[in-house]
């Protein structure tokens, strides 16, 4: 039995495929790339954290950090709950993930929000991924029984309104990746451990657009800055997925009963990049990726092996509409875009809301090509619950 093998195979081919691409090692000899491929993807642990968890943004091309807060802000910005105008909340969300490969995983969010008064709010949420049953074999393809991997993640966040226009937020996050069933964990094969921070902030003003009321947001998130995660005693370290997310949004009301919302988004990871090796193993292109963390933050912005221009390439951009009539029913529509170098993450979204009384249903629908996306076809659901009227909050 090859308990590095089996850690490295349930890593690799579960985890880092849910990043939406393949990873490769590059290699030279002389000047030709010999990878037999252009992907770079950047690889990361855990990178279920970022799945978008909620339907709502989910239908919205995962659109979202400026967009107008609800009971599951926490987990694309954490800042929004402050402006939040109920007491309190709860929400769950559920979505079958990647059902065209694997029928049982799926990814499982609760979550919920407490305004300590008008300018204090606290939240709290659960994130759990459940990767099905897998086969285990090991080097020789024997088959070593069966895992039930899972991870999870567990946060604690805090926002602050300062004024009516600006917020902060932070948010404390527990992980844990279970990745090899504890029958073949040994001293050598464990549960990865990791603790990460969130910080987010949210600015908006009010305007008119077109004769018409607006209001225009900016938010930003840094999200997942935190320890590295070890999957055995001296295995390698990995880097969590340090994500920076910025973008926009405005909202106009078109009439007494209809609003129209618009969002633009960016991601970038803030982790090394692969560089490329030549056969020796020498790096030739790019910059050594074994790092600190801060280090791997600031210098994701220039160890590309291919310049500026993958660089470039490194940023995600999501975009989405939301449409509300008489704030009971609403119709979302997004786009997501990856370069293909990077991932290769390019899907349509779709989506519908209902609000009676205090809660409310969102879905979700993600349309990609079957043959090429894993992603194609991916459903999400939420049912949200808001208590209380606002006057009541002091």
């Amino acid at each position: 039995m090859n308990l590095k093998y089996i850690c490295k195979l349930a890593f690799s081919a579960l985890s880092f495929a849910l990043v939406f691409g393949k990873t490769n090692a590059q290699v030279v000899a002389g000047n030709t790339l010999t990878s037999g491929s252009e992907s770079n993807n950047i690889v990361t642990a855990v990178p279920f954290l970022l799945i978008t968890p909620d339907a709502r943004a989910g239908s919205m091309g995962d659109a979202g950090v400026a967009v107008a807060g609800d009971v599951n802000s926490a987990s694309i910005n954490s800042s929004k709950l402050a402006f939040l105008d109920k007491p309190y909340g709860f929400a769950v969300s559920y979505s079958p993930w990647l059902k065209n490969l694997v029928p049982d995983i799926s990814l499982t969010y609760l979550s919920g929000f407490y305004k300590l008064d008008d300018r204090n709010t606290i939240g709290a949420s659960l994130r759990y991924f459940s990767l099905g049953s897998i086969q285990l074999t090991d080097i020789n393809q024997q088959e070593l029984g069966i895992a039930n991997p899972n991870e999870l993640a567990f946060d604690v966040s805090f926002a602050r309104k300062f004024g009516e226009d600006f917020s902060l937020g932070t948010t404390l996050r527990y992980i844990y990746s279970n990745l090899a069933s504890g029958q073949f964990a040994s001293g050598q094969v464990r549960g990865g451990n990791a603790i990460a921070v969130d910080v987010s902030g949210l600015y908006k003003t009010s305007s008119n657009l077109f004769g018409k009321p607006a209001v225009f947001s900016a938010g930003a998130n840094i999200s997942n800055i935190g320890t590295k995660m070890s999957y055995s005693d001296n295995g390698q370290d990995f880097f969590l997925p340090t994500n920076f997310k910025l973008g926009g949004a405005s909202t106009i009301t078109l009439d007494d009963y209809s609003t129209f919302t618009f969002a633009l988004d960016f991601n970038k990871l803030l982790v090394p990049t692969q560089p490329i090796y030549d056969a020796n193993n020498n790096i030739v292109s790019g910059k050594d990726p074994n790092r600190s963390v801060p280090a791997g933050i600031f210098g994701s912005f220039s160890d590309a092996p291919g310049g500026f221009s993958e660089e470039l390439k490194e940023v995600g951009i999501s975009t989405g509409v939301e449409y509300w009539h008489n704030q009971q029913f609403a119709i979302r529509a997004g786009y997501n875009h990856q370069s293909p170098m990077k991932g290769d993450s390019r899907y349509f979204t779709l989506g519908l809301g209902l609000k009676y009384n205090v809660f409310n249903i969102d879905f979700s629908y993600l349309l990609a090509n079957a043959q090429t996306s894993p992603l194609a076809n991916t459903l999400r659901f939420g049912l949200l619950f808001n208590f209380g009227d606002k006057k009541t909050v002091k």
